[in-house]
């Protein structure tokens, strides 16, 4: 394991975030443990500036939270009084900076434990690969508090979960265990309590040995083309499959295979 170190990384992050880096891959973690890491605006305009600075030798991030959550969600000491076209700009603000996550330069892996509610939920479905801890559970709970999701929840959650499952996580208020979101797709993976980073590490640096080209295609392309009509979405496939394959370093992984230099693929 690489020795921690934050020399590259943006210096000008809020106290409620803090980052890291081991190797090719950064870590990122929400520090406001005695607020269940809630995000509030300096919270999540720090995530936009983590993201933006990115030095270009990452090739992943893992995000998690420090204490017993991963995120409570919405700070609600934001929900101050705000007319319309106020509470539209603060809802695009949250769009923008988890937009910069799902489609960003670098896949994210996120580890969930304790809370991961509303915004937090949120948050963790802009990632690309999540881990949940024995103790994480997931909740909607903005129906029983008079508001809507506004993080871009109703457009990433119900591709994970169903609408109608969503919809019913809202108005009931029901919360989800960690065993019941790996069944639903809310977690890729479930560990053991304190489990949760050493897996994402180990995640993230196996898909950091990825090429930067593949792995760009299956953030960006792959999302886009499930969402395209079936004609498009072969030709888009076609286009993307050769462009991946014209690359050099593919070029040489094709070779090694071929010639029984590189490993086949095995089950876990």
């Amino acid at each position: 394991m690489d020795v921690a170190r934050t020399k590259g990384l943006p210096g000008n992050l809020p106290a409620s975030l803090a980052a890291e880096l081991r190797g090719d891959v950064a870590v990122l973690r929400l520090s406001r443990p005695q607020k269940r890491n809630a995000l509030d605006d300096g919270t999540v305009y720090g995530l936009e500036t983590f993201f933006q600075a990115l030095p270009s030798d990452v090739k992943a991030v893992v995000l998690h939270g420090e204490g017993d959550h991963f995120s409570a969600g919405l700070d609600l000491n934001e929900l101050t009084e705000r007319d319309f076209a106020e509470a539209v700009d603060h809802s695009r603000n949250w769009h923008r900076v988890f937009e910069q996550i799902e489609f960003g330069r670098v896949p994210v892996v996120s580890v969930l434990h304790g809370a991961v509610v509303g915004g937090g939920l949120e948050l963790a479905c802009a990632t690309h690969v999540r881990i949940a801890e024995s103790s994480a559970y997931y909740g909607l709970p903005e129906g029983t508090r008079g508001i809507f999701v506004g993080g871009g929840g109703s457009v990433r959650i119900p591709r994970v979960i169903g609408v109608s499952r969503m919809m019913e996580m809202m108005l009931t208020g029901r919360t989800y265990s960690a065993e019941e979101g790996l069944a639903l797709g809310l977690s890729h993976y479930l560990v053991a309590p304190g489990a949760g980073l050493k897996k994402g590490l180990e995640l993230a640096e196996k898909i950091a040995r990825n090429t930067r080209l593949t792995n760009f295609a299956i953030m960006h392309a792959l999302p886009r083309i499930a969402e395209s009509d079936r004609a498009s979405g072969y030709l888009t496939e076609s286009l993307v499959a050769s462009l991946t394959q014209s690359g050099d370093e593919a070029k040489a992984r094709l070779k090694a295979f071929l010639e029984g230099r590189a490993p086949k693929v095995l089950r876990d």
